[in-house]
């Protein structure tokens, strides 16, 4: 089990899967980047900006509906202001799925521009784990996808899946491990499910996300775990809240993990409210 303050990165996993994604980024013309609405900073792995380098880059601020509408807004518009093309997506709904797929579709008509034959599209998903990249794949396949299978002058194995309207998806791991720059990336990547929870300390890890939601979004706590103030230490807090939601055992002692489970829980489900973490 890790301790919270000293979350590893596992630099053979970032190695195996960064080589997969450089070799199959070079039968690709786009990239569409997921990213985590509530961290976009902390999913963003910074290794993607060198793999995809002269690419067609799309951003996905995903599971938006669980972030800050106002600060989604704010990253959109920095981002887009980097240079990339960015929307702001729920996939496991399928809001943003419709403008993906007409982004995706001018993308496919600007590199057919003044060209004599019409090529199709083709792109590829990345993103760090739980991000929603399968949802999001789900979503612009559909029922009505076919895998295509080879295709001329591509690597042998590869496997295409077709959108429809000549758009070309590679039907491949896009994993990005998550690069710790520093501890504080790393736990917001727990709070989040980036990292398994079987390899936390589960308690620690529900008490740094009550004291951070103690700063960023006070109100909201208070208001779900019906608390009448916070307190002193994110510590105090978490008794409160298992006081007030009768989380005690025998003896009358506090329930550290089953407190920790349910704000970890209904943070990740929006159950707490719209919060970003950055």
């Amino acid at each position: 089990m890790s301790d919270i303050n000293n979350i590893n990165w596992f630099p053979g996993h970032m190695k195996k899967t960064r080589e997969l994604i450089q070799e199959n980024l070079k039968l690709v013309d786009a990239a569409v980047e997921l990213l985590d609405a509530r961290i976009p900073a902390s999913s963003r792995n910074p290794v993607i900006g060198e793999l995809v380098k002269n690419k067609i880059r799309v951003v996905v601020l995903n599971k938006a509906d669980l972030a800050d509408q106002e600060q989604t807004r704010a990253w959109a518009e920095k981002l887009r202001a980097e240079g990339s093309r960015v929307l702001i997506m729920n996939a496991e709904s399928g809001e943003g799925t419709a403008a993906l797929k007409s982004l995706l579709t001018r993308l496919k008509e600007e590199k057919n521009e003044g060209s004599v034959r019409n090529k199709p599209l083709r792109l590829m998903i990345v993103g760090i784990p739980n991000v929603g990249k399968s949802s999001l794949i789900n979503r612009l396949t559909g029922s009505k996808s076919a895998k295509t299978g080879n295709k001329p002058g591509v690597t042998r194995g590869k496997q295409w899946l077709s959108l429809g309207e000549g758009i070309m998806l590679l039907d491949t791991p896009g994993i990005l491990w998550p690069k710790f720059e520093d501890q504080e990336t790393a736990k917001k990547l727990a709070f989040c499910g980036a990292i398994r929870d079987e390899i936390m300390d589960l308690p620690t890890l529900g008490m740094e996300l009550i004291g951070l939601l103690s700063e960023r979004a006070p109100e909201l706590l208070k208001a779900r775990y019906r608390l009448e103030a916070i307190e002193e230490t994110p510590l105090l807090t978490m008794e409160a809240i298992a006081v007030k939601r009768g989380f005690i055992m025998a003896g009358k002692r506090i329930d550290y993990d089953r407190t920790a489970r349910t704000v970890i829980d209904e943070f990740r489900a929006g159950t707490i409210g719209r919060i970003s973490l950055e």
